[in-house]
């Protein structure tokens, strides 16, 4: 085989081979408190179905609660800590009160060598206090972000998850979504084809996923950002804004449900 037509196979590998999806998670150590107490989340940036590469996480530019309407920074309560290798994140919140918070997060850009674009994900997840199924569909009002159709808690594995893709507060027509399950080690996936779960929003910015397992499932919708920006070379490079939402599935069988 001549360079030429090895480089030009190596070349072909490299665009042809999908790209990981990245996933800002922002997960909690439940989906329900149905007594109140104290909730701990987990902020991390990594490729949840493939359990790594985990990415450094510099600080969030903002980290905070939405509850009742009203929304709390609690970017001070972020505590710094290591997940394999990489900085990532922590914070714990008391929940007094019924009704549901929506926690969420605005991180630092992020840039991708391998994809020239810069990446910045607005995550949120929803804790409903004391069982109240109230609030769920609170906004945030992020740049872009997904309105829960379904209350996103107290859901069991099977259960149909649907969504609003939102940008600038308007629905988002036919905008790609990613789907992943953080992968608790219990599945390996048959080929590159299962790792990302792919579906669009219709024609009202509406989408659906039935949930196959329990555990937590993340859904990314992607979008162009408004505004270019200047990579670590000086070139003018596209940003992928992104708009993610966590929700948990519980089995019947692990839930502790009457037989």
């Amino acid at each position: 085989m001549s360079h030429r037509v090895f480089f030009g196979f190596a070349l072909w590998l490299a665009t042809a081979a999908p790209a990981l999806a990245h996933f800002q998670e922002i997960l909690p150590d439940a989906d329900v408190l149905p007594e109140g107490g104290t909730v701990t989340l987990d902020l991390v940036f990594t490729h949840p179905m493939d359990r790594g590469p985990t990415m450094e996480m510099v600080k969030p530019e903002r980290f905070g609660m939405v509850r009742d309407g009203i929304a709390t920074d609690l970017t001070a309560t972020l505590v710094e800590r290591d997940f394999d290798g990489k900085t990532a994140w922590r914070a714990a919140t008391a929940l007094k009160a019924p009704g549901a918070a929506v926690f969420f997060v605005v991180p630092q850009p992020y840039w991708e060598p391998a994809e020239s674009k810069y990446i910045v994900h607005y995550a949120k997840v929803v804790v409903d206090g004391f069982a109240s199924g109230q609030g769920w569909d609170t906004m945030v009002g992020l740049p872009v972000e997904i309105q829960p159709l379904t209350r996103p808690t107290g859901l069991w594995t099977g259960n149909l998850f649907r969504g609003l893709v939102t940008k600038d507060g308007k629905p988002a027509p036919f905008a790609e979504i990613e789907v992943e399950w953080v992968n608790d080690g219990s599945v390996t996936p048959p080929n590159e084809a299962f790792i990302t779960q792919v579906i669009k929003s219709d024609a009202s910015g509406v989408f659906a996923y039935a949930m196959p397992r329990a555990g937590w499932w993340g859904f990314a919708a992607l979008l162009d950002g408004d505004q270019p920006m200047t990579s670590p070379e000086g070139k003018t490079v596209p940003v992928e804004a992104g708009g993610l939402i966590w929700v948990k599935a519980t089995d019947m069988t692990t839930a502790g449900a009457a037989p």
